[in-house]
């Protein structure tokens, strides 16, 4: 299965309540897009700073997905920043890109560019997720104890 295929057989509910649509999914990138809908917008139909951090974190946890260590069982988000530049209207499109900074055995760090198709740079998110082991006595059920773990 290839990087993509395994991000597009992922069940992420809220990426698809959102629109997500993963384009490309390789070790080092991720790419997803979505559209600027009228229900993710706030005042003057501008996308919601929100909607923009919600698609980076939906991409940073794919792409980190497709780097987990054999003995993992998933992982979680523990930390966001996130600088925004622009905004978007409705009826835009959103790029988001994402590549990584670090690939440890604890943590994987992301930094994803939402722009649009045209280029304009909306902001830029790091993310921090930690990367969710197996116990060595533990089912491997894939369910997680506290954490909303992919």
């Amino acid at each position: 299965m290839t990087p993509l295929e395994k991000v597009n057989s992922m069940k992420m509910p809220f990426a698809e309540l959102k629109g997500v649509t993963f384009t490309e999914a390789e070790k080092d990138r991720v790419v997803a897009r979505m559209l600027v809908r009228p229900d993710l917008c706030t005042l003057n139909h501008t996308i919601h700073g929100g909607a923009l951090m919600a698609l980076a974190d939906s991409v940073g946890a794919a792409a980190t997905v497709i780097n987990l260590p054999e003995d993992a069982r998933g992982t979680t988000t523990i930390e966001s920043k996130t600088n925004f530049i622009g905004g978007a209207k409705e009826g835009t499109t959103v790029i988001a890109t994402a590549t990584p900074v670090h690939r440890g055995r604890r943590t994987q760090v992301w930094q994803t560019r939402l722009e649009t198709e045209e280029g304009k740079l909306l902001a830029l998110v790091t993310q921090t997720q930690m990367v969710l082991r197996r116990r060595h006595n533990a089912p491997k059920s894939g369910k997680s104890r506290g954490f909303n773990a992919f």
